[in-house]
């Protein structure tokens, strides 16, 4: 079969929280809903000169002659799933990661590095979100550069050496979270939020200096939790943007209990941790109270 190369953008977006779809809607309706998604998606390639590779279950994989062309349909596929509303009142978002560079084509496939390091970044973005990678950045045009905000350096699965991972604005509240210049957005002189975890005799903070923290049965994670429920990294909890965040990496999912009464059950996605309260990995309260982790988030002190 032949094959060349080609230097393309490679996009992956995915519908965030179909497994829970499935789950609590049933087959029929919830494959109703993720089609309406995938069409509107599919749907605005037209207009930025991108190619469909391929669906895969929830997610369609697509290439574009240029860094460019790849944001803007990235920012076109955000509204129009924000605007179509394809679960009705059921809220359906998206999660978007896209990469440039050399790409080998093969019939109407597209194989290689630059590929998989754009479905690893898809798979750490969040709802709502477009992540792009440090040579998407650069070959964009100097006047959509000013979209990119560069959130962390991240270890992504299959490679040695941490990507540097930029957050596209293309909201005007993404842009509110990042305006850190203006004194409203600024934390108190000398102070820092930071996330403090507890479970028994282990404790743990997330913060600036300490962005991300493992949860799970593996002796190597921040927090152990010794239960044949809980996968050896089950979640993730950890800093962006000046927020505090679970993700949870199972099929069990995460319970998360917030001190005002409110609880959330995750699964294979993430939630934004306010206040205090508590974590449990793949069972809920009723069922796992020694697998208690208490969080709270609060201003600290800067250290020095």
């Amino acid at each position: 079969m032949s094959h060349h190369t080609e230097r393309l953008a490679i996009l992956f977006a995915d519908i965030s929280g179909s497994t829970m779809l499935y789950e609590t809607l049933g087959n029929a309706l919830a494959r109703q809903m993720v089609v309406r998604c995938l069409a509107l998606m599919s749907g605005r390639l037209g207009a930025h000169r991108g190619t469909l590779i391929k669906t895969i279950g929830d997610e369609i994989m697509c290439t574009f002659p240029s860094a460019e062309a790849a944001l803007r349909a990235a920012c076109d596929m955000q509204e129009a799933v924000d605007n179509g509303r394809p679960g009705g009142d059921t809220p359906m978002y998206i999660r978007i990661g896209f990469n440039y560079g050399d790409v080998i084509r093969e019939a109407n496939d597209v194989h290689g590095d630059s590929v998989n390091v754009a479905a690893r970044i898809t798979e750490v973005a969040r709802a709502r979100q477009i992540l792009a990678t440090h040579a998407a950045v650069d070959a964009l045009p100097p006047e959509l550069r000013d979209k990119a905000r560069h959130i962390r350096r991240a270890s992504i699965k299959g490679r040695q050496q941490p990507l540097d991972l930029f957050m596209i604005v293309w909201r005007a509240d993404d842009g509110e979270r990042v305006r850190v210049g203006i004194p409203a957005y600024r934390k108190p002189e000398g102070q820092q939020e930071q996330l403090v975890l507890r479970h028994r005799d282990q404790q743990f903070t997330v913060s600036e200096r300490s962005m991300t923290a493992a949860l799970g049965r593996s002796e190597a994670c921040a927090i152990v939790i010794r239960d044949e429920f809980v996968l050896e990294r089950h979640a993730i909890a950890e800093y962006q943007l000046g927020k505090f965040f679970v993700s949870d990496r199972s099929t069990s999912g995460t319970y998360i209990y917030f001190s005002g009464g409110e609880t959330v059950h995750v699964v294979g996605e993430d939630t934004m941790l306010r206040g205090s309260g508590a974590i449990l990995l793949g069972r809920p309260f009723s069922e796992n109270l020694a697998g208690v982790i208490e969080f709270s988030v609060h201003l600290a002190p800067t250290l020095r």
